[in-house]
């Protein structure tokens, strides 16, 4: 069931182009019912690793910008285990009206991903190297919090504050979410939120998926995509919410 669970969560997350923590996070809670705690760290250990794989694919394609992945990693890495520690602090229900709210805000940035290239604002010099310490930071935290990559985050700000175009933003934000979900995920791990025996079965289900729904994303109409995938999370984040 786990590697089920993560072949959905992969295939949904590639078509349209977020990790698949957002959809393993509410199977995992819903169908296996792990506690939400427990999700959210069996959630990001698997997230590392399809990270580590999204960002070599990216790397061979030269979508990659070493020098901005170095400094949003270099914050994200120390606040990703405030995160999880955060979250650890948490009670269940809290922590899961806290993810309702997050899937509503992924929702609102997935409906306006087509238009963020237009809207491109250019920060430069140290406002650029700011700019990107200042992302790593916010997303490290909300990655460990949540459980999920940071890509949700760093794409839009890379794509409306520096200009770089999306695949590069893309690419850059998978590499410096590598480390930084790996501390996030070992820190859930001490604190007894990683659900081992899933993880076999959960990891090359991510891995899987998420390389199909890429290639299925070429064949199928995007927009409309966009907009189911849209209001399944707006869906799923009211019901966290009212619970």
């Amino acid at each position: 069931m786990s590697f089920l669970i993560g072949l959905v969560a992969g295939v949904f997350g590639g078509l349209v182009g977020l990790g698949g923590g957002v959809v393993m996070i509410p199977l995992m809670v819903g169908v296996l019912k792990l506690r939400q705690h427990e999700a959210h760290g069996t959630s990001l250990v698997a997230v590392a690793f399809t990270g580590l794989m999204g960002a070599f694919t990216y790397a061979l394609e030269g979508s990659v910008d070493v020098g901005a992945s170095l400094l949003l990693a270099a914050t994200a890495i120390l606040t990703s285990r405030y995160g999880a520690a955060y979250a650890h602090r948490l009670s269940e229900k809290a922590l899961k009206r806290a993810f309702g709210w997050f899937l509503i805000l992924v929702s609102g940035l997935l409906l306006l991903k087509p238009y963020l290239p237009a809207l491109g604002l250019l920060a430069t010099g140290a406002g650029r190297v700011l700019t990107l310490l200042l992302t790593g930071g916010f997303t490290g935290f909300l990655s460990g919090m949540m459980g999920v990559g940071g890509g949700t985050i760093m794409v839009p700000a890379m794509v409306l504050l520096l200009g770089m175009g999306q695949h590069t933003a893309q690419g850059s934000s998978l590499l410096a979410m590598v480390p930084a979900g790996a501390v996030g995920a070992y820190t859930h791990y001490r604190l007894g939120n990683v659900n081992r025996p899933l993880l076999p079965g959960l990891i090359p289900g991510v891995l899987l998926g998420t390389y199909l729904g890429g290639r299925l994303a070429h064949f199928l109409p995007e927009g409309a995509l966009r907009v189911v995938f849209a209001l399944v999370l707006v869906w799923t984040g009211l019901r966290y919410i009212r619970r």
